[in-house]
């Protein structure tokens, strides 16, 4: 479909506009800014965080050009996982100056900014987590604003496509539970998912109750010293594994409770939107996704446990618990576009009722 800018509201008659290939390229950015979690993702699976252990260079190397014949074991996934985020930054360099050359509008110009901005702390942060071996912290905080950066990139990817700069009829709804509020609950829902997920990963917790879906036998592990003691008797003598502690089961733990609470919201949303707006292709869709994303999501899960974590399935986990975020995500920003919500002014009370008869 073609662009007309007589029928966008956010258009200037005399200004450049964005064209299809702008769109084209903001949605390959997103593409690879999957991609790049995905290969973080692998780095932390293999443990692979410290296998190159200076920044910005490679061994005292450039990092563009140490050579292919050395990247083995865990150079491969850490050295790889470098290249594409540098290559993801010059993308959103591109991105950035594009969107201010081309753009009429004053806040995507911003947008890209803010993109730019946060692609460059977030190589910091990666820097920052080799320089000091990895400090949890600063792992989680580069974790959470990779899923940061990949919405910033979605926003732009959506906000760039022709169909979202036309004029659109939107619909009015109302009420506390209106679609629009209830999908920015999900997001944060998700995003505290996968932040709980971090945190897990970050702190070797992945594995630190053995079975699914019972939980050492029970359904919430007892956390006093003596059952971690004997917790950890059975993971060494039976499973040859390492202790943990308390603190590791109880992330675990937080991690499991956190998908059950974002099933119950997401499943519950969907709902929502297939009995208020099933007609509206642009939530729809998206909803249907989201659920499949869901399952999937939790079959990974419990894979991960039951595979010993596997690297390839706790990676896979990693990439379908962002494409959800990102998937609702995109369900968000549409629900702002096409509806809005209007104030529900509250039933007048019997008393006032009467005051106002009298």
């Amino acid at each position: 479909m073609s662009y007309d800018s007589a029928t966008d509201p956010h258009a200037s008659r005399s200004g450049p506009r964005p064209g299809v290939w702008l769109h084209r390229y903001a949605v390959l950015l997103a593409c690879a800014t999957l991609g790049l979690i995905v290969a973080g993702a692998m780095v932390t699976s293999t443990g692979s965080g410290l296998s190159v252990p200076d920044w910005p260079t490679t061994y005292g190397q450039n990092m563009f050009t140490y050579p292919p014949s050395k990247w083995v074991g865990g150079i491969f996934y850490e050295h790889g996982h470098r290249l594409i985020a540098s290559t993801v930054g010059f993308m959103t360099i591109i991105l950035a100056v594009w969107l201010w050359r081309r753009d009429d509008r004053g806040w995507m110009k911003v947008l890209g900014a803010a993109a730019l901005l946060s692609v460059i702390a977030q190589g910091i942060l990666g820097g920052l987590t080799v320089i000091y071996l990895l400090p949890t912290p600063v792992s989680v905080l580069h974790g959470c604003l990779a899923q940061t950066f990949f919405c910033i990139t979605i926003a732009l990817a959506v906000f760039t496509s022709p169909r979202w700069r036309r004029r659109t009829e939107r619909i009015e709804t109302s009420g506390r539970f209106a679609i629009p509020r209830l999908c920015l609950v999900l997001v944060g829902v998700v995003f505290g998912q996968l932040l709980l997920g971090a945190i897990m990963r970050h702190t070797d917790s992945g594995l630190a109750v053995l079975d699914f879906p019972l939980a050492y036998g029970q359904v919430m592990p007892d956390l006093g010293a003596t059952a971690v003691d004997n917790y950890n008797i059975d993971r060494r003598w039976d499973h040859q594994m390492p202790t943990v502690t308390a603190a590791q089961i109880a992330y675990h733990m937080a991690h499991r409770i956190g998908a059950a609470v974002v099933s119950l919201v997401l499943i519950s949303v969907a709902v929502v939107i297939f009995r208020r707006h099933g007609g509206l292709a642009v939530l729809r869709r998206p909803a249907i996704a989201a659920c499949v994303l869901l399952v999937v999501q939790l079959a990974l899960g419990a894979w991960t446990i039951w595979s010993g974590k596997n690297e390839w399935v706790a990676s896979s986990h990693v990439a379908v618990g962002a494409a959800t975020l990102g998937t609702v995500w995109v369900m968000t920003l549409q629900s702002f576009r096409h509806l809005y919500v209007t104030r529900q002014e509250p039933a007048p009370t019997m008393a006032l009722a009467g005051v106002a008869e009298a």
